[in-house]
């Protein structure tokens, strides 16, 4: 029989330590346009400075009405990720957001190949992928940082952008 269909695969065993990590902003309010579209170029000039350990980004549209964007990222591991994410221009982007959302909401799921997933809904008005069928509650303590929450051990290397103690006092 000839195939009708070119079905092909990929070997992942040269990344064992593979991150996935999906993201995304959903407008809110009309002020949230201002913020989802002032994003795109930020964001657009980390993903060309090539940070170590980003294999791939790829942006997304989850809807037009009401305006839900985001992104995909394959990371080579989580310590590469979370370094990132803790430094220039992550960091002051994640403070002044958890400051004020700008009208909009943000969210991420992340994936890990050695097993296990976490996530972070905030300012989300409508409830979004694990929201709408896993148990919920606040992220404070073990559940305030992805560290913790997908379960890696250990202490991170670089400081949090926002410390839990300062967030919630």
């Amino acid at each position: 029989m000839k195939p009708a269909v070119h079905r092909r695969t990929v070997d992942l065993s040269g990344f064992p330590d593979l991150v996935v990590i999906y993201l995304g902003m959903r407008v809110n309010t009309f002020q949230g346009l201002k913020t989802l579209f002032g994003f795109g170029p930020k964001i657009a000039r980390s993903v060309e400075a090539r940070p170590d350990g980003l294999l791939l980004h790829e942006n997304l549209v989850f809807s037009l009405f009401p305006p839900h964007a985001g992104m995909r990222q394959y990371w080579r591991d989580f310590q590469s990720l979370e370094s990132w994410a803790r430094s220039e221009p992550h960091r002051e982007w994640w403070r002044e957001f958890l400051k004020n959302s700008g009208g909009t909401g943000f969210w991420h799921e992340t994936y890990f190949m050695r097993g296990g997933m976490e996530a972070v809904y905030d300012d989300m008005v409508k409830d979004t992928g694990f929201l709408l069928f896993a148990p919920v509650q606040e992220a404070r303590g073990r559940m305030f940082s992805a560290r913790e929450r997908g379960g890696h051990p250990g202490a991170t290397t670089t400081q949090a952008p926002v410390a839990e103690k300062d967030y919630y006092s």
